[in-house]
């Protein structure tokens, strides 16, 4: 998923940069040993009153970037590997003060760019290049099936089993809506559902908040979600998941099939965490052991009241539910809007050497990964964070009071082995979507050149 931003809204993983005391969190540590910068080049100036994300694409020797400049106007840009000029160009569209409205973007099989955001609630914004990777050609396209889309919000572009371009979005509110998918046919330039319906509904009383789908190392999408009663993010309840081989046929853990569209009541819940119970969407991960077996990673209240991590694992005998953090606090969350994250959590993955790490990220513990027990899931040893970024990039270079880094790993691939490419600003902090006083100066977007370590 595009958009990079420890918001609750919009359940996207990018660091532990909001919950880190005092630093940026895993994405930019303190290891000696790491990724080298190769080179840190200014795109524009961009609104810095509030966060929300953007998106960095690259496909051989052309790179695409789309984001908000200093006047909130939607901005896309395009240029040449290595270190060509910038050419920007701008679609009518105009941000707000949502921080759900990120921009998201995607190039199909024929080189054709695709481009979709600004939503919360509202109608579908949807763009379509008339030529082949030239930006100065977006088109407006009213619709994509032409029916539901007149309340559409996280939108998403994804690749499916043979690497159709797929987009999903969901239609309705927080607290009543549903799970939209949509497939392209580049062939005719036009898109279809790509099932009858919903994969996942509320019935308009919940709605699902979704992390994946993520395909496994065995092969099969695997999916998983809280559902939220209202849009107050305190009643988000219930740890479920599906899995699908193709994403349209869908099954529980067991092979169960499962009839779409999935609803409170079909749908297989790993752990029957109640409203209230210390669960949010946007804090669900999907990780995987040495084995293959699907770990689905959360967080909710103990026994005590305290926050603390969980990993469910389906093993023989179903899901067997591993608690990781020993923590003495509780971060109690509430109400609507965008909100900053005092915890988060990552997925369980494991190291081409056999070992299981997870990282972390909390109000009072700061941030770091754990070597995890495979057979308990227990931490067994505290690690530094993970650096996938050179030291130095984590502090705000703006003096205006609470500004945030913010990091976010670029889409697709170039033509260097072993580059990656990140996009860095600044900003300030959520605000429950609301707008501000003052806001400070706008910060630079700049494209960060990396050698991975």
């Amino acid at each position: 998923m595009s958009g990079t931003l420890w918001l609750a809204s919009a359940g996207v993983l990018a660091g532990v940069a909001a919950v880190a005391a005092g630093g940026a969190g895993y994405m930019a540590g303190d290891e000696d040993a790491g990724p080298a910068l190769m080179e840190r080049s200014p795109i524009a100036t961009v609104w810095a009153g509030h966060p929300v994300g953007f998106c960095l694409l690259t496909d051989g020797d052309d790179q695409f970037v789309a984001f908000y400049d200093a006047d909130r106007k939607m901005t896309v840009g395009r240029r040449r590997l290595p270190g060509g000029e910038w050419r920007l160009a701008q679609p009518d569209e105009t941000l707000g003060w949502d921080s759900h409205n990120y921009v998201t973007m995607a190039l199909d099989r024929d080189g054709y760019l695709h481009l979709s955001g600004n939503m919360h609630c509202s109608p579908l914004v949807y763009y379509r290049t008339a030529a082949q990777r030239d930006i100065g050609t977006f088109e407006r396209v009213p619709a994509m099936v032409g029916d539901r889309e007149d309340r559409c919000t996280y939108p998403e572009f994804m690749r499916g089993p043979v690497g159709e371009l797929i987009f999903t979005y969901r239609d309705g509110q927080s607290g009543s809506g549903d799970q939209i998918y949509n497939v392209y046919d580049p062939d005719g330039r036009s898109w279809r559902r790509l099932i009858d319906g919903p994969l996942v509904t509320g019935e308009g009383r919940m709605n699902a908040y979704l992390e994946g789908p993520v395909r496994g190392p065995d092969g099969w999408f695997h999916l998983c979600w809280v559902w939220r009663d209202t849009p107050d993010c305190a009643t988000n309840h219930d740890i479920c998941y599906a899995r699908s081989r193709d994403l349209v046929h869908w099954e529980t853990s067991a092979g169960e099939p499962l009839a779409t569209p999935i609803t409170p009541e079909t749908c297989e819940v790993i752990d029957p965490v109640p409203p209230g119970g210390g669960a949010i969407n946007g804090n669900t991960r999907i990780g995987f052991d040495t084995q293959g077996r699907v770990i689905v990673s959360y967080h909710k209240f103990d026994d005590a009241g305290h926050t603390q991590i969980y990993n469910a694992r389906r093993e023989a005998t179903g899901w067997v539910i591993y608690q990781a953090s020993d923590w003495a606090e509780r971060w109690d969350f509430s109400g609507g809007g965008s909100i900053p994250f005092r915890i988060g959590v990552g997925p369980v993955e494991a190291g081409d050497d056999g070992v299981l790490t997870q990282a972390f990220g909390h109000f009072a513990h700061g941030s770091g990964r754990w070597r995890l027990d495979e057979a308990t899931l227990k931490p067994a040893e505290v690690l530094a964070p993970k650096r996938t970024l050179p030291p130095g990039l984590g502090e705000p270079v703006g003096e205006f009071p609470g500004l945030e880094v913010h990091v976010t790993p670029g889409e697709g691939a170039s033509a260097e082995p072993g580059v990656r490419y990140w996009l860095r600003w600044e900003t300030l902090g959520p605000n429950r979507d609301r707008p501000r006083e003052a806001a400070p100066p706008p910060s630079s977007l700049e494209v960060l050149k990396v050698r991975e370590g």
